[in-house]
C-alpha cells in the first residue's frame, strides 16, 4: 500500500476498465465529480480516463486511486473468467 493524498491505495494486478469504472459509478448513483472527489484525483482527469475505451490509461497510481475510491463505497470488481469482467455491489453490511 501506498500514500497519495492521505488515502491508502495499492498497486492493482487487474487493471480496471472505462466501462467498469462507469458501470460502478452507476450503480452507486455518482457522477464523475463524486468519483473526483472521493477518489483525490482531479475531475478533468477522471472526465479524460474515461472517454477512452478499455482499460483505464494514465498513471497506474491515478487509477488505483480511482478503484480503491470505488471499492470503499461498495463495488467489487469482477475480473475476467470467461464471461468478461463486471461489477457488483457488496452486500450492506458484509464484512471485509
Amino acid at each position: 500500500m501506498q500514500s497519495g493524498t492521505g488515502r491508502q491505495y495499492r498497486k492493482y494486478q487487474m487493471p480496471i476498465t472505462t466501462r467498469q469504472a462507469k458501470a460502478a459509478r452507476a450503480l452507486l448513483a455518482w457522477s464523475q465529480e463524486d468519483l473526483a472527489r472521493a477518489s483525490g484525483v482531479s475531475i478533468p482527469t477522471v472526465k479524460r480516463l474515461e472517454a477512452e475505451d478499455g482499460p483505464f490509461g494514465g498513471r497506474v497510481d491515478t487509477a488505483a486511486k480511482l478503484q480503491t475510491a470505488l471499492e470503499a463505497a461498495g463495488v467489487i470488481f469482477i475480473d475476467q473468467n470467461g464471461e468478461g469482467p463486471g461489477v457488483r455491489l457488496r452486500k450492506s453490511g458484509a464484512a471485509e
